[in-house]
């Protein structure tokens, strides 16, 4: 097998395209990856990055998916056409990736031990106290707290966050020699996040691993990338070294991706608004049972004694780490999940409602969840997927109505209003949010909670959303409860902010207050963890 010098890179993409049917996806793609060296995949969504990367693996939908042209050498062996056997020896040993949406990626009936564990089983032959005693190291080293006890959770009882660490566990577990990391901090809070990159950081340098780092975040391409790579529409139209992309950028596009980064203040404090919704002394606990019988003998106490409120047009940002209880806060506020303590919207006490009641309600109160696959439904095109609501509320007249009021809304978002018959499986993970986003939007809610709605987004995207919902609650007067572990982003967007450690409030203020001049070290520490020079867009 050819050494790997500086002359002859551990990997060469060269003339690579890939076609899905007539449409031509990637177009003669070229980069190379040197041992130890990190080169981002820079570009709005769709611009074929993931594709491009999922094609190094021989990982796209073939024969639905095919390479016209091009060639992918790994230490100069071809592996575009390779046999399969060797492809599998290849994938997760010598090149593993992290997927973008760690639910999907994760087997839902087992658990993140057999999981884990099957990886080290197939390339490292371990079984026994030394596979496990590997698997609690692994999720150690990502970050998962108590991972001894995590071993027999299934994903879904994990946060989107930690589904993401075990991605990440599963991945590193064979110590590869390139790591493809497609959004792999999406979902992570900022200090899980500073650490998962010091992390592979610190792999890297010990390992001389080299990483393939696809994100839409210009803070982590400024903090971890060593070049760059800057795709647009399925073409690569610069590349160079990270500090002069970011210093000196050559191409329009390129320019324009830098300029849609977040800047901005806080919102001016106002307390004269009318109090939309409200929650007093909410808990949300989750018994743990043990035994024959199903005995409870303690609870997860996941919100704990809160106090919130929100106001007609103004926006109440919930930060903290995964697991802090801002989901579970949100959904409670929703009466998604049972709570104890009174719930209050537009002055009217709903905790203690039936169903039938809150139902007419459920117009006014929309939520975004974090996961837009998990949360769109793979069967419906997107037109019927946004349709939906207006169809349970009687809202927006006849069918030819409705489809000009779902145009309307995916145009709001930014897509293109054609793409109704389209499915989500044929979107990308930012796309998908934004349909996410405009199904709730189509209703006009009074209250919206966006649970990490913007996360996925690249940030030319992520700054129109941001300056839409804001234009909306403008016009509109509405509420949102904005959940992030972005501050960036919570800082721009919001006029209160609360942090939330363990199920409670540990700080809760102004947004300008609470940034400038934050009084519990969590909340510091928080603050200390946002990758410098990205702060939210300017309107």
């Amino acid at each position: 097998m050819t050494p790997v010098t500086k002359s002859n890179p551990l990997l060469e993409v060269h003339d690579l395209s890939v076609s899905f049917g007539a449409i031509l996806a990637v177009k003669q793609v070229s980069f190379t990856l040197d041992r130890g060296e990190t080169l981002a995949l820079v570009g709005e969504s769709g611009s074929g990055k993931s594709v491009s990367a999922l094609s190094l693996l021989q990982l796209l939908p073939y024969p639905h998916a095919r390479h016209p042209g091009g060639s992918i050498r790994l230490r100069g062996e071809e592996l575009l056409g390779a046999p399969s056997a060797r492809l599998r020896e290849i994938r997760g040993n010598q090149i593993a990736m992290v997927f973008q949406e760690p639910m999907t990626s994760l087997n839902p009936l087992h658990s993140i031990e057999k999981q884990i564990g099957e990886t080290l089983l197939l390339h490292k032959g371990l079984s026994g106290v030394k596979l496990k005693a590997r698997i609690v190291e692994l999720l150690e080293l990502v970050g998962l707290p108590d991972a001894v006890h995590r071993l027999s959770a299934l994903p879904h009882e994990l946060s989107g966050g930690q589904r993401q660490r075990v991605m990440i566990a599963m991945a590193l577990a064979n110590d590869p020699d390139i790591l493809i990391a497609d959004e792999p901090t999406t979902a992570l809070d900022v200090t899980i996040q500073a650490q998962i990159l010091k992390l592979l950081k610190d792999l890297q340098a010990q390992l001389g691993m080299a990483i393939l780092f696809i994100t839409h975040d210009l803070g982590i391409v400024r903090k971890m990338a060593d070049r760059v790579c800057v795709m647009q529409a399925g073409v690569v139209v610069e590349t160079g070294v990270a500090t002069g992309i970011f210093n000196n950028p050559q191409h329009p596009y390129t320019r324009q991706l830098l300029a849609a980064e977040p800047k901005g203040e806080p919102p001016p404090e106002s307390n004269d608004a009318p109090v939309v919704m409200a929650g007093d002394g909410l808990k949300v606990w989750f018994p743990l049972k043990r035994g024959l019988f199903g005995r409870v003998v303690d609870h997860v106490k996941a919100v704990d004694g809160v106090n919130v409120s929100v106001r007609e047009g103004q926006t109440l940002g919930v930060v903290g780490e995964s697991g802090s209880g801002k989901t579970t806060l949100g959904l409670a506020l929703l009466r998604l999940l049972p709570s104890n303590g009174a719930i209050h919207f537009d002055g009217r006490r709903i905790d203690d409602q039936p169903s039938k009641v809150l139902r007419p309600l459920r117009q006014a109160m929309q939520i975004v969840f974090q996961d837009p696959y998990g949360s769109l439904s793979p069967r419906l095109p997107v037109g019927e997927i946004v349709e939906e609501g207006l169809q349970v509320h009687g809202l927006a007249g006849d069918r030819k109505a409705r489809r000009t009021r779902i145009a309307q809304a995916l145009e709001e978002v930014g897509l293109d209003p054609g793409t109704q018959d389209r499915y989500p499986h044929e979107f990308s993970g930012g796309q998908r949010q934004r349909i996410a986003i405009a199904r709730c939007l189509t209703l006009n809610p009074e209250v919206l909670v966006l649970d990490e709605a913007v996360s996925a987004l690249d940030v030319s995207v992520q700054a129109q959303v941001l300056n839409l919902l804001k234009d909306l609650q403008d016009e509109l007067g509405l509420a949102y409860i904005f959940i992030s572990h972005d501050l960036a982003v919570v800082r721009f967007i919001s006029d209160e902010v609360m942090v939330m450690k363990d199920g409670e409030v540990v700080e809760q203020a102004s947004a300008a207050e609470i940034l400038a001049a934050p009084k519990q070290e969590y909340t510091k520490r928080l603050l200390s963890a946002i990758p410098r020079g990205w702060q939210p867009a300017a309107r």
